[in-house]
């Protein structure tokens, strides 16, 4: 169990970088949103390029920063029931959910995803805007992102298998969001 919970850390650790890099990535994509709206209204100027930065920015802020959301258990879920459950009760819903939902559907994105970036890699895709970008950077974010979601929740499972037999402590409190 050591050896899995070790794991577990380095997929967080892991994710933690990603998710870092994912949020100079908002900061980023805001600062080439502004950067071109002076530009271009100031100057007029612009180039696709700079609205597909955005883009791929974005797709890297959502895909690398998922993971980070899973882990800091902040993802979504059917609240009418799980926020009444008591600790076991949370942990065995969240194996549920991971077992048979997130991890199957997690290796199908994968599956699906990977083809499409290798083509657009191999090929080296272009936008079809003028001043467009390389279409695989973005691309890659897909399956990455996946992979990233993936490995955090092998570490979950692994963490709450972990809990229930007292060799992890982990918070089970969960407060319902506010809406």
């Amino acid at each position: 169990m050591n050896a899995l919970l070790a794991f577990a850390h380095g997929v967080d650790w892991v994710n933690d970088r990603f998710a870092r890099f994912a949020a100079w990535a908002v900061i980023s994509s805001c600062f080439i949103s502004a950067s071109n709206a002076v530009i271009r209204y100031g100057f007029d100027f612009s180039s696709n390029s700079f609205l597909e930065i955005q883009w791929y920015l974005f797709a890297a802020c959502v895909m690398l920063g998922a993971a980070q959301v899973l882990r800091m258990n902040e993802h979504v879920r059917v609240d009418l029931i799980y926020a009444r459950l008591s600790g076991h009760g949370k942990v065995y819903v969240d194996l549920f959910g991971l077992v048979f939902f997130l991890v199957p559907v997690m290796v199908t994105m994968i599956w699906f995803a990977w083809p499409l970036f290798a083509r657009m890699y191999v090929s080296g895709e272009m936008s079809n805007n003028a001043g467009g970008l390389v279409r695989w950077p973005a691309m890659l974010m897909l399956p990455l992102g996946f992979a990233l979601v993936l490995l955090q929740g092998l570490g979950e499972i692994i963490k709450r298998v972990a809990w229930l037999m007292h060799r992890y402590e982990m918070d089970t409190h969960y407060e319902r969001p506010l809406q």
